[in-house]
């Protein structure tokens, strides 16, 4: 039913608390996607041979040509910095105590969006290589945050 042909005894506002649930999962190519990050320190990508393209995160189907992908692959733990930009503000607004780095890293032929951790001697530039850095195994829960952070690779 659309808005324009919605029931005119309806309600227009509701005045009270709602309570919704919901319980989001990853999906089969995601859970093993984390899961390799999660055990094995890996980031996995899917391959499609017929559009010769590496999907980064992984999925089960190409969004080229439609074929079911089922042949996984290791892209490693390092990969390039295609873009990035610092951080002052937090989520909410509120000021930063100390800026932080957003990059997107290429893994294949897609990638990764997360922090990039430098020292103030190096200078970040679109190109740099960036590795993986995981946390304890003892304190991974399966998800993009089992990545610490990225760290830059010096030539």
């Amino acid at each position: 039913m659309t808005y324009l042909e919605r029931e005119p005894a309806a309600p227009k506002a509701w005045q009270d608390e709602m309570q919704v649930t919901n319980r989001y999962t990853y999906g089969v190519a995601g859970e093993r996607f984390f899961r390799a990050i999660k055990d094995e320190s890996k980031i996995l990508g899917t391959r499609c041979n017929n559009c010769e393209h590496t999907y980064v995160p992984a999925s089960l189907f190409c969004e080229r040509c439609l074929d079911h992908l089922d042949e996984w692959i290791d892209v490693g733990t390092t990969g390039e910095i295609v873009t990035f930009t610092h951080l002052y503000v937090d989520y909410d607004g509120s000021p930063l105590l100390e800026p932080e780095t957003i990059a997107f890293i290429k893994f294949g032929d897609g990638g990764i969006i997360h922090r990039i951790e430098s020292n103030e001697s190096q200078q970040i530039e679109i190109g740099m290589s960036a590795r993986a850095v995981f946390k304890s195994k003892t304190e991974r829960a399966g998800s993009i945050l089992d990545i610490l952070h990225f760290e830059l690779m010096t030539s």
